[in-house]
């Protein structure tokens, strides 16, 4: 629905600026379509979904009717590869515009037609190779056992510009596996680095978290959540209940080499009688506490 209310003020707002060049474009011969064009802006709109739901992100198309998420995890949140195919698609024609113009060649058609063909291609090709790839390291999770025991659920999470090596997340009844894993062998841990994480124990704290908005509005969003409750000294004391998703644990070190990091993360401070206080945003000394409506209280 959000599709379509988009083209409209988008069409709209090139139909103003029609207007006032006094309804004339740069190729006089070519008359505008509006409605063609107005389905080129849905097919936009459409296309942007598309790319969030390709990503580890992921997306809710289907919302205010459905607040369930869907993503591919073929690609990273932010794709250099993919990146650099849309900008030489669009760079590219400039480029041979200038070249066109200093040797006097006639322009034949709408120009960069066949660059904005090879970028798409290229990306659709991308998506093919990053799938196939995906699965394998997804049937590769699948084929073994974690400390003896079957896995119940499990994931592979795409690494940026890497097609071949994935981050694992494997769920069983007890414990979380955190795993590298190379597609290519496929391989499950080739440098012995599988890094284990128990569920923790629900106390009336963490249930206490949960149930707050942001504690809903996370667990709806994460696929594998994990929390860990921090309990503060003095007075008047009180919890913060940490929020991670696994599939996001190691993202500082994919993107700035540190190791570990609350990377859209969520924290909760509740006081002594389990009353949310606000939310938490930031790490270490940088923490803000966001209050809770009709808390009485300011931040921190």
């Amino acid at each position: 629905m959000g599709v379509l209310i988009d083209a409209i003020v988008v069409v709209a707002f090139v139909y103003l600026i029609w207007r006032l060049r006094g309804r004339k474009t740069n190729i006089p011969n070519l008359a505008p379509r509006w409605g063609l064009l107005y389905f080129y802006a849905c097919l936009a709109g459409v296309s942007h979904i598309l790319l969030d739901f390709t990503n580890n992100y992921g997306v809710r198309p289907f919302w205010p009717f459905s607040e369930k998420w869907y993503s591919w995890d073929i690609v990273f949140i932010f794709e250099p590869v993919m990146f650099g195919f849309l900008v030489v698609g669009l760079v590219a024609p400039l480029l041979f515009a200038l070249i066109d113009d200093e040797v006097g060649a006639r322009q034949r058609g709408p120009r960069g037609r066949l660059a904005a063909t090879l970028a798409l291609i290229c990306v659709v090709l991308m998506w093919g190779i990053r799938d196939y790839e995906h699965r394998r390291a997804v049937n590769a999770l699948e084929a073994r056992t974690y400390k003896d025991v079957d896995p119940i659920r499990v994931s592979a999470y795409p690494k940026p510009t890497d097609p071949f090596h994935w981050y694992g997340v494997v769920e069983t009844p007890a414990f979380f596996a955190l795993s590298p894993v190379n597609s290519i062998t496929p391989e499950v841990d080739p440098e012995g680095r599988m890094e284990f994480r128990y569920k923790p124990e629900e106390t009336p704290v963490t249930l206490a978290a949960k149930k707050s908005y942001l504690g809903r509005v996370y667990l709806d969003w994460a696929q594998y959540p994990i929390t860990e409750t921090e309990t503060l000294q003095g007075s008047p004391g009180g919890y913060i209940v940490h929020f991670q998703d696994l599939r996001f644990l190691q993202m500082p070190s994919l993107i700035t080499g540190r190791r570990r990091g609350r990377v859209l993360g969520a924290s909760i401070e509740l006081d002594k009688n389990l009353r949310v206080i606000g939310d938490i945003s930031g790490e270490g000394e940088t923490q803000t506490v966001v209050p809770e409506p009709g808390s009485g209280r300011g931040p921190d």
